[in-house]
């Protein structure tokens, strides 16, 4: 990491130069964050400062078939890092079925309405309600029984983020540690560092009462001694790292490991070389180490990785919510130029009751004019691109979910994966298209997709400025089979059945 007197220096620098035009665009020094224990590593944000040209300020921007501008969607990993810390409330459960499948089928199947059915140590239990879990989420009710039976019992669980999964494996290895004995008992594998010490802060958290159990994490930057011992109860880190501590620095007996967690298992196996490392990690474990295995999706790949890694499982999967178009309004707004796009923008922002709004660019210089002439009319705007870091996409999007401001100007980059419940409406600046031109489908499906979440209703406007792009609209609704109704912005009777 560079010397942070340069770094804080390079920032100052920044802010100098970008204050006059980025000035209350919604993007904010984020607050340097650690994990909350003596031996967990920190954790450090740089300041929310977007880099833009002079040019993106001043100018329409036109867009092209250059994909030089064009931001891609996050990666797996980044996005469910994202979800994860954005999330602030499990999601609303009712809406996801849950499917069991077990070697036994006639064996009998338990789930818990109450924590407190499940015996805990009182410690434990009250660190749960410290956390504000009230009663089991969805997965935690047919989960929790299963991980904490007597025999342990090995598990694959597929669910989407905010389902309360990370809290049920935590909670389910925390009951099995023993204070007493000085060694490590519990592994748990991520395939990033930041997935790593997501997982890190909710173990000292439902472990704020349980003040002799100790962790530490096997990841960058963190260094262990040849011939050293590790004393901390549970060992969080990627594959590669932990594999060095294990077989090279010794610094753990892996037939002492009660509990090993293999978290986000689709993502690991798109990681080079993680599937291999963490194949090598169980194998060193003893035969009847319990083996929970988790991940967001379950293809044939992740099924194999997981039958080589986790035997005779309890498989449970929580069906995933799926993108529809179904609870989604859809209209679209004719418009000449940039000028009537960004005044039809302003009329639906000034009618339409809005919770949240995102508006997603084709481009990162079309992001950046329409922010700039969002804040200059006094609206609280957000703005994210690519071009920042992970930590300074988390400052931006904390702000939006906070409220700090209401409209979200970005592109693809946040086209997927990352969820804000209070987004309402979603707006199509530009149409989706592919590097080819056509329309992207599935891109559009991933940004209505931001709204109508949950079982809930949502709004989608959409706006096309020219023949090829009405004409790449009516295919897109031709696609998905449900009609896109044209609105007009200048008729405030009309927008204002919006609100119905």
């Amino acid at each position: 990491m560079a010397d942070s007197a340069d770094w804080a220096a390079e920032v100052d620098s920044q802010e100098r130069e970008l204050s006059n035009r980025v000035k209350g665009i919604g993007i904010s020094d984020a607050k340097t964050t650690s994990t909350p224990t003596t031996s967990a590593p920190t954790v450090t944000s740089a300041p929310a400062v977007a880099s833009v040209e002079d040019d993106d300020w001043n100018e329409s921007p036109t867009v092209t078939a250059d994909g030089d501008d064009q931001d891609k969607p996050l990666d797996a990993a980044e996005a469910s890092y994202l979800t994860k810390v954005l999330r602030t409330k499990l999601v609303d459960s009712q809406v996801l079925g849950i499917e069991v499948q077990r070697r036994d089928p006639n064996s009998p199947l338990y789930s818990v309405k109450s924590f407190e059915e499940l015996r805990l140590q009182k410690q434990l239990l009250d660190g749960v309600y410290a956390m504000g879990f009230n009663k089991p989420s969805k997965i935690q009710e047919t989960a929790l029984p299963v991980l904490m039976a007597h025999p342990p019992s090995n598990m694959i669980a597929q669910s989407q983020s905010g389902t309360g999964k990370t809290a049920a494996f935590v909670l389910a290895a925390l009951s099995r540690v023993n204070p007493e004995n000085k060694w490590p008992q519990v592994l748990i594998l991520a395939p990033t560092y930041e997935l790593a010490c997501q997982i890190g802060d909710v173990i000292s958290k439902m472990a704020k009462f349980m003040i002799s159990v100790k962790l530490t994490f096997a990841i960058r930057g963190e260094k262990v001694a040849r011939g050293s011992t590790i004393q901390e109860h549970l060992i969080i880190g990627t594959p590669g790292t932990v594999q060095d501590w294990m077989f090279r620095k010794r610094a753990f007996d892996p037939k002492k490991i009660d509990v090993f967690v293999l978290d986000e298992a689709d993502i690991m196996i798109n990681t080079q070389g993680f599937q291999d490392q963490s194949i090598r990690v169980r194998r060193a474990l003893r035969d009847d180490c319990q083996v929970m295995l988790f991940s967001a999706t379950y293809s044939d790949d992740v099924m194999s990785f997981a039958r080589r890694v986790v035997a005779e499982p309890v498989i449970i999967r929580l069906k995933k919510e799926e993108e529809t178009v179904e609870n989604i309004k859809q209209y679209y707004v004719q418009c000449r130029n940039e000028d009537d796009k960004f005044q039809a923008l302003s009329n639906i922002y000034g009618v339409v009751t809005i919770g949240q709004a995102m508006v997603f660019c084709r481009t990162k210089k079309s992001a950046a004019w329409l922010a700039q002439k969002m804040t200059s009319d006094g609206h609280a705007v957000g703005l994210l691109t690519g071009d920042i870091t992970v930590e300074q996409r988390i400052a931006v999007l904390n702000r939006f979910r906070e409220g700090k401001e209401k409209l979200l100007v970005t592109t693809n980059v946040c086209a997927r994966g990352i969820d804000v419940e209070q987004v309402t409406v979603v707006v199509n600046y530009d149409v989706p298209l592919d590097t080819e031109m056509k329309p992207d489908y599935e891109t559009y499906l991933h940004r209505i997709g931001r709204t109508g979440r949950f079982g809930k209703s949502g709004l989608a406007i959409n706006f096309v400025d020219g023949r090829r792009s009405h004409e790449n609209l009516m295919k897109i609704e031709e696609h998905f089979g449900k009609k896109i109704l044209k609105l007009s912005t200048d008729d405030v009777e009309e927008m204002e059945k919006l609100n119905q």
